[in-house]
C-alpha cells in the first residue's frame, strides 16, 4: 500500500511540475509580450518626438500660391557630396505653371545657408517630385525654413 501511495504522490508531482512549468512558461511569454509591446511603443515615441522637434518649416511666397502651386510632404537628404543638403519635395499644381523657383535655407536662427533654384512646369491638377540641390556646404540643420520664391 506505502508503494501505490507513493507512486500516487510522485505521478501527482510530476503532473503538477508540468502545470507549474506550463503556467511558468505562460507567464514568461505574456511578459514577453508585454515589454515587446512596450519597447516597440517607446521607439515609436521617441521617433515621433524627433520628428516633431526636428522638422524643418517649409512656406511658399505669396507670388508662388496665387500661381497655383501647394506643397505636400517634403524631405531633407544628402545629395552626392553633401550633407542634408537636398529637399525633395512633392508640388501640387492648381493651374497650368511654367517658373523658376527658388528656395532658400534659413537655419534655426534666421540665417541664409543657401539658395538652389530650378525650372519647375506642372499642368492642372497635377503633381509630382522636384529636387532642389544646394551647394555641397550648405547643411540644412534641425528646424530650419526653407522658403521656396
Amino acid at each position: 500500500m506505502k508503494h501505490i501511495i507513493s507512486f500516487l504522490v510522485v505521478l501527482m508531482l510530476l503532473g503538477s511540475c508540468g502545470r507549474v512549468s506550463e503556467k511558468a512558461k505562460e507567464t514568461i511569454n505574456r511578459g514577453g509580450e508585454t515589454v515587446g509591446k512596450t519597447a516597440a511603443e517607446f521607439f515609436e515615441g521617441v521617433s515621433e518626438g524627433i520628428d516633431k522637434t526636428l522638422q524643418c518649416e517649409l512656406s511658399l511666397s505669396e507670388s508662388l500660391t496665387d500661381n497655383g502651386l501647394r506643397t505636400g510632404k517634403f524631405t531633407i537628404e544628402n545629395a552626392e557630396s553633401g550633407r542634408n543638403n537636398r529637399l525633395t519635395i512633392y508640388l501640387i499644381f492648381d493651374k497650368d505653371f511654367k517658373l523658376p523657383i527658388t528656395a532658400k535655407a534659413l537655419d534655426k536662427n534666421g540665417l541664409e545657408v543657401g539658395r538652389a533654384k530650378i525650372d519647375v512646369e506642372g499642368k492642372a491638377d497635377e503633381a509630382s517630385y522636384f529636387d532642389f540641390v544646394f551647394d555641397r556646404r550648405t547643411y540644412i540643420e534641425a528646424k530650419s525654413k526653407i522658403i521656396l520664391e
